[in-house]
């Protein structure tokens, strides 16, 4: 098996991409006079000007801002919001994964490729035959809890999972299962319903299971959303099921933003740390629950909001059961020091030719 050089970089790899981006996106303003339609849709430019950055910088997609900001501030149907987060990824996630891997940053690689097999099923199928049948209603509460008990797991173990270097790889086989497993069941659940969450899914096991270092954590994270979201696009435009209304004069807006918004995101993180980063980022997590709570509480009344509190609690719970799983996985393993990679060593096997 040859290796990269670990220190060798292809970011030019990352500019001809940007510049066949630009490209595209300067003729269809120019050619097809769209300046007008993203001028008009300036706000969610905006918007994703910090969606970008934190989707760069932590594990959670750009339209983790995207979605609340169009259906929860411009009051637009759920689907559009999920639709967007699909198609906006599909730039600022691929962006920001090219910019990855032209930096050789360490990706924990069995598990990732598991993931995107799993998801190559999964996705296709929760977009046929599950999101369809999801009310718009249950799309924001899904969206809303899940997120919520992802940023309330933050606030609570923040440090133990800020503290972990390296990962441990149980056996390389094992871990591309289990990473098809999460690709295929979020893939079809949680992302085609709300167009997030795979990425949040997987870098929950690994820093939970694995204790993956959010060094290698996160960019992993990244990959297998760009992948999901560039997936999900394809199968609804070459399936003529589409995307909804909107999402076109909104993606023209913002795409030029995060095409570079999600590699500044992260570039700068590895200059000032995830923690401070991901502690802003759970408790907006959090103020969208509340958020959403409030503004569909005549729908929900009491008892669906009960309901809802009591689906963050059982997230959190199984988070929890995760956690300790894990901790028992380690322990089994603590003895073989060669299950234990630090960051370097996942760098160069993550390359690996």
């Amino acid at each position: 098996m040859n290796l990269l050089h670990p220190q060798k970089k292809y970011l030019w790899l990352w500019f001809l991409w940007l510049g066949i981006f630009y490209s595209i996106w300067l003729w269809l303003m120019i050619d097809q006079a769209q300046w007008t339609t993203a001028l008009e849709h300036w706000p969610m430019a905006l918007a994703m000007a910090i969606g970008s950055y934190a989707a760069g910088s932590t594990p959670m997609g750009g339209g983790t801002v995207g979605f609340p900001v169009l259906v929860l501030l411009f009051e637009l149907p759920a689907s559009l919001g999920r639709d967007f987060s699909f198609a906006i990824q599909a730039i600022g996630m691929t962006s920001a994964s090219i910019f990855i891997l032209a930096r050789r940053q360490p990706l924990a690689k069995a598990i990732l490729n598991g993931a995107i097999t799993g998801s190559l099923i999964g996705t296709p199928l929760g977009i046929f035959f599950i999101a369809p049948y999801v009310p718009e209603l249950w799309i924001k509460l899904i969206f809303a809890v899940v997120w919520a008990s992802f940023g309330l797991l933050h606030l609570f173990r923040i440090n133990e999972i800020a503290g972990h270097t390296g990962m441990t790889e149980f056996n390389e086989r094992w871990d591309f299962k289990f990473g098809m497993w999460l690709g295929l069941i979020a893939g079809a659940t949680i992302t085609s319903s709300t167009g997030v969450g795979i990425d949040m899914v997987l870098y929950t096991a690994l820093v939970l299971v694995c204790r993956a270092d959010l060094k290698i954590a996160i960019p992993t994270s990244v990959v297998i959303m760009a992948f999901n979201s560039i997936l999900a696009v394809a199968t609804k435009v070459f399936s003529g099921q589409g995307l909804q209304p909107g999402v076109y004069e909104n993606w023209l807006a913002a795409a030029p933003v995060v095409a570079l918004g999600a590699p500044l995101g992260v570039f700068i993180v590895a200059k000032i740390g995830r923690k401070p980063t991901l502690l802003v980022v759970a408790a907006l997590c959090v103020g969208q629950f509340i958020w959403t709570l409030f503004s569909e509480q005549k729908l929900l009344g009491i008892s669906g909001i009960l309901i809802s509190t009591l689906a963050v609690a059982i997230c959190l719970g199984g988070f929890e059961l995760l956690r300790r799983w894990g901790a028992t996985l380690v322990g089994e393993t603590q003895d073989l020091p060669t299950h234990k990679l630090t960051v370097e060593n996942t760098s160069k096997a993550s390359f690996a030719e």
